[in-house]
């Protein structure tokens, strides 16, 4: 099959037009059991090429039966919706396709993505000598902030390897990544600490004070925290204000994991969620959790660019031939052919500003008190979450709430997830899609509602 770039582009053309179209007609696409894919697809691949029409056929077909993670009715993980000004500049990077290692091989793109870095540092308040990168995600951001602190803790770490007793906290409720990460750095998943939370999922910082100070008479070296700002289940905000004068006195390492919550620094209306942001070492966000962008637009910064230097930073005479290390990006990132991920997120915030980023962090928080009000206000529902909060989390009658997400996905009404929190298991709804109205929020109860009235003898319920 010939390589032609102006043939596939307008195959691509007709074929996104085509999902987008199919996306307001089947908001959900077809549950496909794992047991049918090879009935449903011709997914081999053979020493010979496919015949040109077959292979539009196949992947027409692929496209349009894949989830819909930007419609309406996709409200499953902790992102969603897409914005175009993004979406342009992630075609454009796929098309440039640049490696951010260096200057030499990605010129002005570099200038992109330090003028974003640029910024969020200014939002936050972190001091002249901060700096940042772009990892794949929010568990490598997470990583490298680990990856920092033990580091600073012990520079000799890096080349003797681990040793000594270090420890690390975080609260009960933090992101799975933690423990993985405390498993490639080193550090060993034993020597976590993981610190009871308060009734709205907020880690509880006396006892964080108290294992602090109990490992430090067991001989122990605290020199690590990762606080989070939107949890993933309850969407909390740990209390940075609380958390910083204890890692102050005790050299901790304070890491704010805004993966999901983060995108508040945008919002004069919200950034009170991050209180004493400035006072952490390093702070992520994912923009393409709550802003639109595509997977994946992830940012850390941190407070001083040198840990990042050092920690990161290895002699390589065969690339970094050009230009000074500030500029060669690959000196302060993990990966060394790294995706340009900076610039999807910088065609949305030229396009539109940090007003325009503000408004859409606004409105997302508008659309979920708009859900949770619906929820109080309805004596068939339990509420489980809070003000504030991009996680809506609640019980309908008596039905599972895991059984009812799987029966509305099973059968094509909803995209929705579950949740635990303590005893508590509920419908998880989150709200970060900003192509939503308050009508798309009150259909979901809608169609779930409708749902649970034709099959209730299906679902189970909670005993």
């Amino acid at each position: 099959m010939q390589n032609n770039i102006k043939e596939d582009l307008h195959f691509f053309n007709e074929l996104i037009n085509e999902l987008i179209d199919d996306e307001l007609k089947n908001p959900v696409a077809d549950a496909i059991p794992t047991n049918e894919l090879n009935e449903k697809f011709d997914l081999e691949l053979r020493s010979s090429p496919a015949i040109a029409e077959d292979f539009k056929k196949e992947l027409k077909n692929l496209v349009l039966n894949t989830p819909k993670s930007s419609s309406k009715l996709f409200f499953n993980q902790l992102f969603g919706g897409r914005h175009s000004k993004a979406i342009l500049g992630d075609l454009l990077a796929v098309m440039l396709n640049n490696s951010m290692a260096t200057y030499k091989i990605a010129g002005p793109q570099v200038a992109v993505e330090k003028e974003i870095i640029k910024q969020v540092n200014n939002l936050i308040g972190y001091p002249q000598g901060c700096g940042g990168t772009f990892p794949t995600g929010g568990s490598m951001s997470n990583f490298m902030s680990l990856v920092m602190a033990r580091d600073k803790i012990n520079g000799e770490i890096r080349n003797k390897g681990m040793h000594g007793k270090l420890v690390a906290y975080t609260s009960e409720n933090s992101h799975y990544s933690i423990a993985k990460n405390a498993a490639f750095t080193g550090l060993g998943r034993d020597n976590i600490r993981y610190v009871e939370s308060d009734e709205h999922g907020r880690i509880n910082v006396e006892a964080f004070k108290n294992q602090v100070e109990t490992d430090i008479l067991n001989g122990f070296t605290p020199f690590y925290i990762n606080a989070t700002a939107g949890t993933t289940v309850l969407g909390a905000f740990d209390s940075v204000v609380d958390l910083a004068p204890i890692c102050k006195k005790h050299n901790i390492w304070l890491h704010l994991d805004g993966a999901f919550g983060g995108s508040v620094i945008f919002s004069e209306k919200h950034k009170h969620l991050v209180e004493g942001i400035e006072l952490t070492d390093s702070f992520c966000f994912n923009a393409h959790k709550t802003l639109g962008a595509p997977l994946s637009a992830s940012v850390i910064v941190v407070r001083d660019n040198n840990y990042l230097y050092n920690s990161f930073n290895n002699e390589a005479s065969y690339l970094y031939q050009t230009d000074d290390e500030n500029y060669n990006l690959g000196q302060t990132s993990f990966e060394c052919g790294r995706r340009n991920n900076a610039l999807k997120f910088w065609t949305l915030w030229k396009a539109i500003g940090t007003d325009g980023i503000a408004k859409i962090v606004d409105y997302e928080f508008h659309l979920a008190d708009t859900a949770r009000n619906y929820v109080k206000e309805n004596t068939d529902y339990i509420l489980y979450s809070f003000d504030d909060s991009l996680s809506i989390c609640f019980n309908y009658k008596d039905y599972d709430p895991q059984d009812l997400c799987t029966k509305l996905y099973q059968h094509n009404k909803l995209m929705v997830g579950f949740g635990h929190f303590h005893e508590n298991t509920f419908v998880r709804l989150v709200t970060i899609n900003g192509e939503n109205s308050e009508k798309d929020i009150l259909n979901f109860f809608k169609i779930m509602e409708e749902f649970v009235c034709d099959n209730s003898d299906l679902i189970k319920r909670i005993q």
